[in-house]
């Protein structure tokens, strides 16, 4: 038991610098997760697979250098630039929210956000952990 500590706290610090390596693209045109800007349309920016996170972030810093709240209507987004405020909507119940991204992420692959749990339960994805859901940029 020891060992798998002594191994896991190796590679923690790897992962933190793996997490912030700021030497890719954000640019969405050149990463092509994003299609072209739908600013006050109504179109969805972007369709896939979203993620929640919370209980072991609550408190720490975000990507942002604010503090993480689980509770706050906020997300992780791989480009996006910071204080961007988007609708997602959960496409198989049709629940929505507004979220303001505060962080990066998600690190999984095919995901395209990571919610806080507050968004998540509204949109009911936090029992099935994953939802297929569109961004809307708002402003």
């Amino acid at each position: 038991m020891k060992n798998i500590i002594t191994r896991a706290s190796a590679v923690m610090p790897l992962l933190l610098v793996a997490a912030c390596n700021t030497t890719a693209s954000n640019d969405p045109s050149v990463t092509g997760s994003i299609s072209s800007p739908a600013i006050g349309t109504g179109k969805a920016i972007q369709r896939g697979a979203a993620s929640w996170y919370g209980p072991g972030f609550h408190g720490r810093k975000t990507a942002s250098g604010e503090r993480f709240n689980a509770q706050a209507m906020t997300a992780a987004h791989r480009s996006l630039p910071f204080g961007t405020r988007l609708k997602v909507v959960n496409e198989s119940n049709g629940r929505s929210v507004v979220v303001r991204v505060n962080d990066r992420g998600p690190f999984t692959h095919r995901r395209i956000i990571d919610l806080a749990k507050g968004p998540a339960q509204e949109l009911g994805l936090t029992s099935a952990g994953t939802a297929y859901v569109s961004l809307h940029r708002l402003d």
